[in-house]
């Protein structure tokens, strides 16, 4: 290898240290168009003086931790806390006397007419406002009650049902929320077509009812899994549902494959530890896409690369929580996710209601924070 493929990976390196050589080998064949075997990579990393480093053990973490308890009774002081931000009294609407409080408000039903009542419409008028239906499936969303137990000044349940089932199957809830996507991004100063996405899985139970459902030996979880692609503010982009027993790395060539014919945009899909391996590097060859798989700092099958004439002024956290970079954006959708009652649980045997649920779950959220975040025209 030239000095400068050298210092191509070196760069590489020092960027992205919890890489596996794999991963580096993989990443300097799309930087530089030369393909190197992953014991080629170690050789000129330990000639650098790169050496890897593996988190401590249970015990020792213990240890340092203690360590670092003494110095900030020493004297240094302790890290200042972030502000914190959750579900706040603002957050809440109390409705009114004729409007429940998950119905849509005047302007958030304005903003959505065109999809469900478009204009110009021709045929029978409907006997029910299409606004009383679409505030018919967002209670069901929101209260998890079934779609027999709607109060009774509703419409008739099975009108209901079967108008949610109709707009599902137009794809109604999906094209609401890309259109609210969009919106939201051009309001963030984003391209409404994100580069960049997030891939991860999230095992729930289901109930009594029938249908597709797995085991999740590594969650300990019987039911399915909701694999979520997301763009970097955590808006949704794709969804697939599966068993819980369908492995990460198996679902994950689908799910992408939706989100690249939605989105041709994205360049580089972020991607925890489950992903790596033979099925990320497929995956990238196969739309031309970079997979980058982030790990926590405590992974001791991977460990850190470090250069040993470089001072490490501090040690990463290996035990407990840790923010990871992007990981954490699409936990906090998967978070939001769970807030409605009606997906606490899958209650559906069809998996394709249990993905509609999502899609119209996501549209209300953002829905609500895109009518009161951004000025609407008068």
């Amino acid at each position: 290898m030239s000095p400068e493929q050298v210092e191509v990976l070196l760069e590489i390196v020092r960027e992205r240290p919890l890489l596996s050589l794999l991963d580096v080998a993989d990443a300097f064949r799309r930087a530089s168009g030369v393909t190197i075997a992953a014991e080629t990579v170690s050789k000129y990393l330990r000639e650098a003086g790169f050496e890897r480093v593996l988190p401590p053990r249970a015990g020792e973490a213990g240890e340092a931790a203690e360590r670092s308890d003494a110095l900030v009774e020493a004297g240094s002081s302790p890290p200042e806390r972030a502000k914190r931000y959750g579900y706040q009294p603002a957050h809440r609407d109390e409705g009114d006397a004729l409007r429940y409080p998950s119905s849509l408000t005047d302007a958030e039903w304005e903003a959505v007419r065109h999809i469900f009542d478009p204009p110009g419409r021709t045929g029978r008028p409907p006997k029910i406002p299409r606004r009383v239906m679409l505030d018919a499936c967002v209670y069901v969303l929101r209260s998890g009650c079934s779609w027999r137990m709607l109060p009774k000044d509703m419409p008739p349940w099975i009108l209901v049902y079967r108008t949610f089932r109709r707009w599902l199957a137009k794809g109604y809830f999906e094209l609401l929320y890309d259109e609210l996507r969009a919106l939201w991004r051009s309001h963030e100063r984003r391209n409404p077509d994100p580069s960049a996405a997030i891939l991860d899985s999230q095992s729930v139970k289901t109930t009594t009812q029938g249908g597709p459902k797995g085991y999740d030996a590594g969650k300990k979880v019987k039911g399915r899994k909701r694999h979520l692609v997301t763009d970097t503010l955590g808006l949704l982009l794709a969804v697939v549902i599966t068993s819980a027993s369908v492995q990460d790395r198996d679902a994950a060539m689908g799910i992408v494959d939706l989100a690249k014919a939605k989105v041709p945009s994205i360049e580089v899909v972020y991607v925890d530890a489950g992903y790596a391996g033979q099925r990320a590097r497929e995956i990238a060859l196969k739309h031309d896409l970079t997979i980058e798989v982030v790990r926590h700092p405590g992974n001791r099958n991977v460990g850190t690369w470090v250069e040993r004439q470089q001072p490490r002024l501090f040690e990463a956290p290996t035990r407990g929580f840790v923010v990871l970079p992007k990981r954490w954006i699409i936990e906090r959708t998967n978070a939001w996710n769970d807030r409605p009652r009606r997906l606490t649980k899958d209650h559906d045997r069809n998996l394709a209601v249990s993905e509609g649920w999502i899609w119209l779950a996501e549209g209300r959220r953002l829905l609500r924070r895109v009518t009161t975040e951004i000025p609407q025209p008068v």
